[in-house]
């Protein structure tokens, strides 16, 4: 049996299936209601090769195992004290994945704000504060597949952006990867991540309608 889910991480380049993650819903379900929201910010990180990558040169520790697991495995970290959401790509060994950053909610907006007391559009625009906004602090999830428990991005999007803007990564300050346009974001979307109000497209979010 073939699983829909896990098939979207295989068969293109990490950075591809990066930009088509745009528009697509992560979901996650709990006792208290469900929360979801559209993603408008990622990151591809690609493996060895990448001296960002937390597998740059090969490295595998208990940590980052998940990495090389099957393509739409789960792989939750914690940087700085915060939960960070990444999926592998690839085939089972090749260790590539791809940051969740940021989030534009759509359902259970009251209850992510109960996790994380803040107006909306500061709510899930970071990675560690979408992590923060689900009230997602364990790793309990890591290492196992989307959509087996209570965590998935839908296999089809369901949002399409109007123009996809490439950049550089995040807090990458070293190493010949550092400038490499592996960030994208749905343009105008005002829950990316550090973007300006003045490059908000505050009718249609950068969606197609």
């Amino acid at each position: 049996m073939t699983n829909p889910i896990g098939d979207f991480y295989t068969g293109r380049p990490t950075e591809q299936i990066a930009q088509d993650l745009l528009g697509h819903e992560l979901i996650y379900e709990t006792r208290a209601g469900v929360m979801s929201g559209w993603i408008v910010e990622t990151e591809a990180y690609l493996g060895e090769q990448d001296t960002a990558a937390h597998a740059f040169g090969g490295r595998k520790t208990a940590a980052n195992a998940a990495l090389y697991d099957d393509p739409g495995t789960i792989y939750i970290y914690v940087l700085r004290g915060y939960y960070m959401f990444d999926v592998a790509t690839q085939a089972n060994g090749v260790p590539q994945g791809i940051l969740i950053r940021g989030l534009e909610p759509h359902r259970g907006r009251e209850l992510m704000q109960i996790h994380r007391d803040q107006p909306v559009l500061n709510l899930t625009n970071g990675p560690g504060k979408l992590m923060a906004a689900l009230g997602i602090h364990t790793k309990d999830l890591n290492r196992t597949m989307l959509g087996t428990h209570n965590l998935t991005i839908t296999a089809e999007a369901t949002r399409v952006p109007q123009r996809i803007q490439a950049s550089a990564r995040v807090g990458v300050s070293a190493g010949s990867w550092q400038d490499q346009p592996l960030r994208f974001t749905v343009a105008g979307n005002p829950f990316v991540s550090a973007s300006r109000k003045r490059d908000w497209d505050r009718t249609h979010h950068g969606w197609q309608f």
